[in-house]
C-alpha cells in the first residue's frame, strides 16, 4: 500500500496528513520503496504505548481467524495499522456495532470484526498445558487425521498457537489432536508444529529470517502471509525472546536496545532509515557482510536481502540499534 510516497513514521501524524505530507524530490525518490506500516493513533492521544505487564497478564478475547486486520476505525474502509494471528489473546478497550478495539500482546490497539475473535470465559488460550505453535511458513488443520476427506478447516501462519490433547491419534504419532480457541476439535500434523518455544540465538535467528524470503510486503503486516518492514523485525525479535514495540520509530527509541555505531554493526543488530534520525520510516535486521534483511516494496515488494553500502540504503540509514542480552 503506497508503494510510490514516502511515509512518515507510525503514529507521527494521522491518516490524513500522512497522505498530503510531501519531502523535498530526492527524497521521495530514494524513499518511496519502503515504508513503515500505520499507526493506530497518535502517541499522545490514546493510544499504542505499550501496556504494562500486568495489563496484558489477562485477556477478554482470542483471535479465531488466520490473520484478523486491526483497523484504526471499526470500518473497512480504515487504515489497517497491524494484524493479529491466529491464537493470539488481546484486552477489550471498547466495542461498536460489529467491531471490537481490542489491544494485543505487545501493546498495540486496533479495531477488529467481532467474528475475528473469540470471548474467553477465564484464562487465556494457548499460555497453559500442552502449547505447540506453528513451526512452518504455514499450517493446515483438518477436522480428521487424514488430508484427503476433507478441505482444511484451517490454514494457519507461522507461529500461531495451539492447545494440545494427550490423546493418541496414530501409531505412527504422525498426527496432533488440538482444541481450537472456539473448543472446536481439530487435527494437524505433528511436522507443522513445535513445542520448542526456547529462545534463539542470533544466528538461528537469521536463518529464520530467510525462509520468508519473497513473502509478499503487506502493509500493516504482522503474519507471513506478508509482512510489512516492522511487522518483520518484531517477529524476528520475538523469535529471541524480546517483545519490542511494533512501529519502527518505536524500536529505534525502544529501551531494550542500545546504540551502535555503523563501523561496530554486528549480525543481529537493528537497522533503521529515514531522512533525519526524528523521522525514521524503515527498518531492516543486519546479516553480517554489509548485507541486511527486511521487507521493502523497494524493486519487488517483500523480505529481501540488501546491501547497505548501496543506494538507496547508504544514504537513509539513520540509526543502528544493538539488542540488549
Amino acid at each position: 500500500m503506497f508503494q510510490n510516497q514516502s511515509m512518515p513514521p507510525r503514529g507521527k501524524i494521522n491518516a490524513a496528513s500522512r497522505r498530503s505530507s510531501t519531502l523535498l524530490p530526492l527524497l521521495l525518490v530514494l524513499t518511496f520503496a519502503f515504508v513503515a506500516a500505520p499507526r493506530a493513533f497518535s502517541q499522545s492521544t490514546d493510544t499504542n504505548a505499550p501496556s504494562s505487564p500486568a495489563a496484558l497478564s489477562k485477556a477478554d478475547y482470542v483471535v479465531i481467524k488466520p490473520v484478523a486486520n486491526m483497523y484504526r476505525k471499526p470500518t473497512q474502509t480504515s487504515d489497517v495499522v497491524s494484524q493479529a494471528i491466529f491464537g493470539s489473546n488481546a484486552i477489550r478497550i471498547a466495542g461498536k456495532w460489529h467491531w471490537v478495539n481490542i489491544r494485543t500482546d505487545d501493546g498495540y490497539t486496533g479495531w477488529v470484526q467481532s467474528s475475528a475473535v473469540h470471548k474467553l470465559k477465564g484464562q487465556r488460550y494457548g499460555t497453559s498445558g500442552d502449547v505447540v505453535r506453528v513451526s512452518d511458513l504455514s499450517a493446515n488443520l483438518y477436522r480428521e487425521p487424514d488430508v484427503t476427506k476433507h478441505a482444511p478447516l484451517l490454514t494457519l501462519p507461522w507461529q500461531s498457537r495451539l492447545e494440545a490433547l494427550p490423546d493418541k491419534v496414530d501409531e505412527h504419532n504422525r498426527w496432533l489432536k488440538v482444541r481450537l480457541p472456539d473448543g472446536q476439535l481439530a487435527f494437524v500434523q505433528n511436522g507443522d508444529v513445535s513445542s520448542d518455544f526456547a529462545p534463539l540465538t542470533i544466528e538461528q535467528t537469521i536463518a529464520v529470517a530467510k525462509k520468508f524470503l519473497g513473502v509478499t510486503y503487506t502493509w500493516g503486516g504482522s503474519s507471513d502471509f506478508g509482512f510489512d518492514c516492522s511487522g518483520f523485525t518484531q517477529m524476528l525479535m520475538r523469535l529471541r525472546g524480546m517483545v519490542m514495540p511494533r512501529d519502527a520509530d518505536l524500536q529505534a527509541a525502544w529501551s531494550g536496545v542500545v546504540p551502535v555505531e555503523r563501523k561496530d554493526l554486528q549480525a543481529g543488530d537493528l537497522l533503521f532509515f529515514g531522512d533525519r534520525p526524528d523521522h525514521i520510516t524503515h527498518t531492516g535486521m543486519y546479516i553480517g557482510n554489509c548485507e541486511f534483511i527486511h521487507d521493502t516494496t523497494h524493486e519487488h515488494p517483500g523480505v529481501q536481502i540488501s546491501v547497505l553500502d548501496e543506494q538507496p540504503w547508504t544514504k537513509l540509514l539513520v540509526a543502528c540499534r544493538r539488542p540488549k542480552t
